[in-house]
């Protein structure tokens, strides 16, 4: 094991393939979500989960699930190919909600709140 520790820890950057990069990109693209959520949460001062949230999780998940169809690991195609099912089905919630709120806001004309998502609603 330390061995291949110090394997990776002095394997120079140069020597990456193209396909490794495609897996580091999407690891930082995947990372990049939960930045996402630090500030969001920060801002208002208690946690939320932005609709940015879900876009950056299925943009990393893509790109990592591209990776691991070239890598051909089943492990990491279905975690990376299920997760995204989830993404999307939060996306298609939030869409869901604030199109019928946005109904229900003018027809009642009363002033929009947040919930803990980050998603406007009418109280």
């Amino acid at each position: 094991m330390y061995d291949y520790l110090v394997k990776v820890a002095t394997t120079p950057f140069i020597n990456l393939e193209w396909w490794d990069v495609v897996g580091f990109v999407g690891q930082v693209v995947f990372f990049g979500r939960f930045v996402i959520q630090w500030l969001a949460s920060e801002k208002k001062k208690r946690t939320v989960i932005p609709v940015a949230f879900w876009y950056i999780s299925l943009v990393g998940a893509f790109i990592t699930l591209l990776y691991s169809i070239h890598l051909g690991k089943l492990v990491f195609i279905l975690a990376f190919s299920l997760s995204s099912i989830i993404y999307i089905r939060n996306l298609v919630i939030y869409y869901r909600r604030r199109t019928s709120r946005k109904g229900l806001q003018f027809a009642v004309d009363s002033p929009v709140a947040e919930d803990d998502m980050g998603n406007e609603s009418a109280d």
